[in-house]
């Protein structure tokens, strides 16, 4: 009797954890919606900032918000678990992103261009044969 108790309590927590990422996962949804219409915005409306790089920014923020729903996604499909490989790939899409729209000194482009070489290293380890697991 008392060995299905864990099970039990296992069971609740991951059904609230679920329910939990279901409300980020909403929220996600709607702001894609919103960025739906910024480069819509940015062409047509003259009060707008105009810029390229502010169209650039909202289509990268505009694939931010793809990963993060596809991130939850493979949670679910993947058996409750956050893949790591996505989690990176999230990562250096952030970074170039951040040196895109920030434009910080050079200094500051070496060092983010030397976190997502970091990146990509951890990629093709974690897609390697010995540690890939899917």
């Amino acid at each position: 009797m008392f060995h299905a108790v864990p099970a039990v309590i296992s069971r609740c927590l991951q059904l609230i954890l679920n329910a939990a990422l279901l409300l980020p996962g909403l929220i996600l949804v709607a702001f894609l919606a919103k960025e739906t219409l910024h480069p819509g915005e940015v062409r047509f409306e003259p009060a707008a900032d105009n810029s390229k790089y502010s169209l650039m920014a909202g289509l990268m923020v505009y694939s931010l918000y793809f990963k993060f729903i596809a991130l939850i996604v493979k949670y679910f499909l993947a058996g409750y678990h956050f893949p790591l490989r996505y989690i990176i790939y999230i990562g250096i899409t952030v970074i170039v992103r951040l040196i895109i729209v920030e434009h910080p000194s050079s200094r500051d482009v070496l060092v983010y261009a030397g976190a997502i070489l970091v990146m990509v290293m951890t990629l093709w380890l974690c897609n390697s044969p010995r540690l890939k697991r899917e």
